[in-house]
């Protein structure tokens, strides 16, 4: 009997010891086997933070908030429609018909201010507007600046939901967006995508060049509605899409909301948007990070403060400044007489200084042996056209003799529109000499429209 106890607890302590073992060191084998076959993964330890970026992926509120504030616009314009059997007698008899438009804008203050794009009001004789509980009102067109795409309108009523403006600089790429129109006619219809890039230029415009790009679907009839951030605030307003169909097919345009925001501001106080500008010519050059300043206007902010021909302009404002569309969004943001904080690379020093922006009259550049000035809305009104530049000086032996002079003002080179300084230089850099320029439309001293060609 005692030899059995014995052998119990001998067997007992055996299986004891053993358990110590396995748990001492097969176990530890094991652990740390495990945590080397681990390591070569990539694998996120933070669970935590995993859902709480899940969970931050909520459209619903932004959605709610912006919604009701979108409104559905209507254009009726009228033209006439000529009879081809009175033309043909030198009679002037036609038609009148109508015309209907569609397009989407934003209310953006209780009582009654909406933004919308200028190309879905254009030419507009009645203009109404649809809530997105279906009451209608008549709209008033306070004013709209063609540059930028940009109209607002006014209806008769109070007490409205609204969208509140957020800061288009500090949004990023990567970014969740939110497109809230009316495309198709179907009337408050949000889409989500995310911002694919920013400071755009789109080929062909050399107004805005500035747009946020974003793969949120924008259709036809979703032009002048609202781009918001998740919070429900007002970055953008979806102005173009990049298409050969007409449809969406991946990428949207919208303008900034800090420009949106400094025009509307413009049209309320005076009806008509002044232009900033720094007081420089710009060139293009490879392989430059930031804005080369090719020349500097006499008697501007920018001599002012000590900006010189040669520096790069990297930074305005605290914004990093990596080409010409970055610079032109910040200064559309802009009004005349505001100070900026401009950064340039002098030969590899960093120099900052504070510029007050002068307004569109006085900037200036010379090519072709002319010196180009631009044109102030006022200008522009008085003969009658949306986009060109002024002659101040002319240099060209050439161009003097044919009676080109000054005051004169240049609509195209080559069969190129000319809307901005920047057009200028784009041209001249295409060009090997000024012998290459081999038309010219211009507007004369008495406001009418000539064209020289090459054969003067």
């Amino acid at each position: 009997m005692k030899q059995n106890i014995k052998l119990f607890v001998v067997a007992l302590l055996g299986g004891f010891i053993s358990l110590i073992i396995y748990n001492q060191y097969v176990v530890q084998i094991q652990n740390e086997g495990e945590k080397q076959i681990t390591t070569h993964f990539p694998v996120h330890t933070n669970n935590t933070k995993l859902i709480a970026a899940e969970s931050s992926i909520d459209f619903t509120v932004a959605a709610e908030r912006t919604v009701n504030a979108v409104v559905h616009v209507t254009n009726t314009s009228v033209g006439v429609q000529q009879d081809p059997i009175a033309q043909l007698f030198g009679k002037g008899f036609g038609r009148e018909y109508k015309k209907v438009g569609t397009g989407s804008g934003v209310l953006i203050s209780p009582d009654g201010y909406i933004i919308t794009n200028n190309h879905v009001i254009d030419n507009a004789t009645d203009l109404e507007i649809v809530l997105n509980d279906k009451k209608r009102y008549k709209a008033e067109l306070i004013g709209a600046d063609e540059s930028s795409d940009i109209a607002l309108l006014k209806i008769d009523a109070d007490d409205l939901p609204y969208v509140t403006f957020g800061n288009s600089d500090i949004t990023k790429i990567g970014e969740w967006v939110l497109a809230v129109g009316n495309p198709y006619n179907l009337t408050s219809t949000v889409t989500a995508g995310i911002i694919s890039a920013k400071g755009r230029d789109l080929e062909g415009n050399g107004q805005i060049e500035s747009y946020i790009q974003t793969d949120a679907a924008v259709n036809p009839g979703n032009s002048g509605g609202a781009l918001v951030n998740t919070r429900g605030e007002l970055i953008g307003i979806n102005t173009a899409i990049s298409s050969q169909t007409g449809s969406f097919i991946g990428y949207s345009f919208a303008v900034p909301s800090n420009i949106a925001k400094r025009v509307v501001e413009d049209l309320m106080e005076n009806g008509i948007v002044k232009k900033a500008v720094l007081g420089v010519s710009i060139a293009f050059k490879d392989g430059i990070d930031g804005v080369y300043i090719s020349e500097v206007s006499e008697n501007t902010g920018a001599s002012e403060a000590g900006l010189k021909a040669g520096d790069v302009i990297i930074n305005v404002n605290n914004v990093a400044i990596h080409q010409f569309a970055d610079l032109v969004g910040q200064l559309k943001a802009k009004r005349p007489g505001d100070l900026v904080t401009v950064k340039v690379d002098r030969e590899g020093v960093t120099k900052t200084m504070n510029v007050k922006l002068a307004e569109i009259d006085d900037m200036i550049t010379e090519a072709f042996g002319i010196q180009f000035g631009g044109l102030s809305d006022r200008h522009k009104n008085k003969l009658d056209i949306d986009y060109g530049l002024v002659i101040h000086k002319i240099k060209n032996i050439d161009l003097q003799k044919i009676g080109i002079k000054p005051g004169y003002v240049v609509l195209s080179i080559n069969n190129i529109k000319i809307k901005n300084l920047s057009d200028v230089e784009k041209i001249k850099s295409k060009l090997d000499s000024d012998d290459d320029i081999y038309k010219l439309i211009v507007v004369n001293l008495a406001g009418e429209r000539e064209t020289f060609s090459r054969g003067w």
